[in-house]
């Protein structure tokens, strides 16, 4: 009978099978991590994820997207994974659209299309009519999907521990964290039910727009692994045919998507995070429709607020103060490459030094200092690595749309909007009576504080605590040695005794010529010293 354990020890066979195939077999071998030649890891990572399945796949296109850790010949490759996978079969369609309404596909829907009309590592869309005639597309869960992605995302704990320990040409990726991020990013896409709040958060943003068409969830119809949408009828972008638009409608169909997520970005805060040739549609009444809302990025009002600080830093030529600023939208950076840091945005800020601010292309000011950080490999919060992911695919299908595209036409009045919104006399007034409320109640708070600490003062019971990640491990490592060094003394007296006792001792049993205590101390001894040694190699620290 097949169980848990028996299944995740086949799939760690199978991965390690597959690492070795595609040239990963020294993950294996901590003695060989340091001898690998890496001119072609990104393309043999990007073949190992691909075969090994949909949750490695996914997991290879969030490193795609992670330009702040992970190095542009690597990028290139991830960002051609693409989800390739069967469909399953109209049973298990059936048992979950039982399982999650409590209907069977004929009581639920009047019409229901068994062929997909896509299929995904999580889940698959068909097209369906609802009992009054609404047409619509439902998105059914796999069955297999979660448990297959829980017991993969254990295995892929496993492996960043592996990578961190032994692969030294990865010391810039922080695996450990990238497997947390992927698994919280991939256990919401599970969740489609969040999927359908995006949706109506889009559409509610929207409405009134007569440009941009976001499908109506059918709430009825929707749970954590079904969800059911109005049916966009139209075309997606990566399948139009342009030969027969004229320059004018290309241009209107670019800067149309563009001012669509510049929209999101500048003024609703609130954007689609994969603007993807896929998941746009060119819908027959000359609209754009959006899909696939799994992907969502948000910017507080704090970050917003924080950005505009930013661009004021930069306009009244305050670069000294840039650093800081980047600090405080969660930019994380050593203290000693600060200098550097603030060079590097000297020689950015002059490239746009004199410019009218109507001028300045806020998605490319955003992109090269993005860009910037990237190549300091400085950390960057998710929010905005998701922002930036949305940047560079929205600029890049603008271009293949109209390859005349010039983004300053449209980004003028939202760079001009900004600052001038974000430093209007009602906002100022709004922010500075929240942050003298916040002072309020820090002030109300403090000798309450003071009261308590001097309490525990007082009775001897006020206590520090300094957490350090690295202590624990070096802590550790150190124990380790100590105990090493001790076995060690342990066998090199056992082997000085044994042999005082086999040259001094005249009487008692012998074997092989030597006194049988001495026999039994250098056996002792050389256990022990064996022992000590398979310690020591299987560690790889030899």
């Amino acid at each position: 009978m097949d169980t848990a354990p028996q299944r995740s020890i086949a799939r760690v066979t199978e991965i390690g099978r597959v690492a070795t195939r595609h040239g990963f077999g020294y993950l294996l071998d901590r003695r060989r991590a340091a001898d690998q030649p890496d001119a072609e890891r990104g393309r043999r990572l990007r073949e190992m994820l691909d075969e090994l399945g949909p949750t490695f796949v996914k997991f290879g296109q969030v490193l795609s997207t992670r330009p702040d850790l992970v190095p542009p010949d690597m990028i290139v490759e991830l960002r051609k994974l693409q989800d390739d996978v069967s469909p399953f079969p109209i049973e298990d369609v059936e048992r979950v659209v039982h399982s999650e309404l409590g209907l069977t596909i004929e009581q639920a829907f009047v019409d229901f299309d068994e062929r997909p009309i896509a299929a995904a590592s999580i889940g698959q869309v068909h097209r369906a009519t609802l009992p009054n005639d609404a047409e619509v597309v439902v998105k059914v869960q796999r069955p297999t999907a979660p448990r297959r992605i829980e017991s993969d995302l254990k295995l892929m704990a496993s492996a960043a521990r592996v990578v961190r320990d032994r692969v030294r040409q990865l010391d810039f990726i922080d695996a450990g964290e990238l497997v947390d991020e992927f698994g919280r990013s991939i256990r919401l896409e599970l969740d489609y039910q969040q999927e359908a709040r995006n949706a109506e958060t889009f559409r509610r943003n929207f409405a009134g727009d007569e440009r941009i068409a976001v499908p109506r969830v059918w709430w009825r119809y929707t749970t954590s692994r079904l969800l059911t949408l109005d049916r966009l009828e139209g075309v997606h972008i990566r399948d139009l045919d342009f030969e027969g638009w004229s320059s004018e409608e290309r241009r209107d169909l670019a800067y149309t998507m563009t001012d669509a997520w510049m929209t999101m970005i500048f003024r609703h805060a609130f954007f689609h995070g994969d603007p993807h040739p896929s998941n746009i549609l060119h819908l027959d009444d000359g609209r754009l429709g959006l899909v696939d809302f799994g992907l969502t990025g948000r910017l507080t009002d704090t970050d917003m607020a924080r950005l505009t600080r930013l661009f004021v830093d930069a306009a009244t030529e305050n670069v000294a103060g840039l650093p800081r600023r980047l600090a405080d939208l969660g930019v994380r950076y050593p203290r000693e490459r600060e200098d550097e840091l603030r060079g590097r945005l000297e020689e950015l800020y002059y490239r746009y030094y004199g410019m009218r601010l109507s001028d300045i292309d806020p998605i490319e000011a955003i992109r090269e200092g993005l860009d910037l950080i990237y190549s300091m490999n400085l950390r960057l919060p998710t929010r905005f690595v998701i922002l930036d992911k949305a940047i560079a695919t929205l600029g890049s299908v603008a271009v293949e749309v109209y390859p005349e595209f010039n983004v300053f036409e449209v980004a003028r009045p939202y760079a001009k909007g900004l600052v001038a919104e974000r430093l209007s006399p009602r906002r100022v007034a709004l922010r500075t009576r929240r942050e003298l409320q916040e002072l309020g109640e820090i002030a109300l708070a403090m000798p309450r504080q003071v009261h308590d600490v001097l309490n525990e003062l007082r009775d001897g019971e006020f206590s520090m605590k300094i957490t350090n990640p690295g202590v624990d491990d070096l802590a550790h490592r150190i124990d380790v040695s100590v105990n090493r060094i001790a076995v060690a003394l342990v066998i090199l007296g056992g082997l000085v005794g044994s042999s005082l006792i086999g040259v001094l001792a005249e009487d008692g049993p012998q074997v092989l010529g030597l006194h049988l205590v001495s026999v039994v101390g250098f056996v002792l001894s050389g256990a022990f010293g064996l022992w000590l040694l398979w310690g020591v190699v299987k560690s790889g620290r030899l």
